[in-house]
Parts: C-alpha cells; structure tokens; sequence
C-alpha cells in the first residue's frame, strides 16, 4: 500500500499493491495497521455502506455535522470523480477542495477524514462504489453543501447536468452550510 498526501495534507490517496498475471489480479483492499501506519493516526470503522449508480449522477456534497464521519472509498466497477472539500472554518485549508478518479481499474482510495464534505459524480455507464466509514450514518445530523457553488469552483468532470436526488438539489451554498469549527 502506498499513501500518497493530496494537497490538503490530510486527505490521502491509497495505491494499493496489486498482484496480477493471465488469471487476474490479487491486493489487499483493506490492512488495518497498514492504512494507520500510512495516514499516522488510528482509525475505527464502524459501518460499511455500497452504493450503485448511472452515468452522471452526481451524489453530494454530503456530511455529518454530529457524528462526524471519517470515510475510506473506492469504485470497484466503472469509475467516478470523487471530491473531498475541507469545511472545518479553523483550518488553514477551509473551503478547498480536492478531487482524483477513482475506478475498478486503477483500483485506487481515497481518505477523507472527519470534518470534510464528499461528493462524487459517476463518469462510467455506472459505478459500484464502497465505502467504510468512522462513525454511524445519523440522518438528523446530515447535511448537503451544494455541488456547484460558485465559491468551492470545483471542477466537475461534467458535459451535461448531473442527476440529483432532491436531497442534493437541496443543498446550500458554504456560506450557509453549518460548519465544523
């Protein structure tokens, strides 16, 4: 496993080590004391969560307000542009974001830790994507940021206009949201 730090320091991209010949492939998804080893701290996961979805569908930005909930995810068929967005207002990095594509091909995950929005829109015909998270979902406690505010700028990997649930149409620009301190 090779950790690799994103621009904001604590959101990690892992690379596993895959094993592959003529029969297929073999990695270790998940190494408890390598993934803490990796991002220098320790970790808990309490639930795991596997979510199916079309070509543009775009889920997010989502997050916990209580209950924060720290996430490691991953595609393991077809691909998405997967965005970690920093909105603890005491952070040097509050408001920035970062985004990798994360695919069964490249096999790769992505940490975001407690105290980020998550969000991600499906740039295949469809994608399986899982994820383990730190704390108990808690629908009381969720929240949406909206996708496209214009002070976040991400750079969605979009032609056309993704499809939203109504939660996410929902959503409310960051200088509205409830925030982390």
């Amino acid at each position: 496993m090779h950790a690799i730090s994103l621009a904001i320091p604590e959101v990690f991209l892992i690379e596993p080590t895959v094993f592959g010949d003529e029969r297929g492939f073999f990695f270790e998804s998940f190494h408890q004391q390598q993934f803490e080893d990796s991002i220098q701290r320790q970790v808990q996961f309490v639930q795991d969560n596997h979510s199916r979805s079309m070509r543009h569908v775009l889920r997010g930005l989502h997050y916990q307000i209580r209950q924060p909930q720290g996430k490691l995810v991953r595609v393991v068929q077809g691909a998405v542009f997967d965005v970690a967005v920093d909105i603890r207002q005491s952070s040097p990095s509050f408001g920035q974001w970062v985004g990798e594509i994360l695919s069964a091909e490249n096999k790769r995950q992505l940490w975001i830790p407690e105290g980020f929005a998550h969000g991600f829109v499906v740039v295949s015909e469809c994608a399986e994507f899982l994820y383990k998270t730190t704390d108990y979902y808690a629908p009381q406690f969720e929240r949406t940021i909206c996708w496209n505010d214009p002070t976040l700028a991400i750079q969605w990997p979009i032609s056309a206009p993704p499809l939203l649930s109504a939660k996410d149409r929902e959503g409310l620009p960051l200088a509205r949201a409830e925030l982390y301190g």
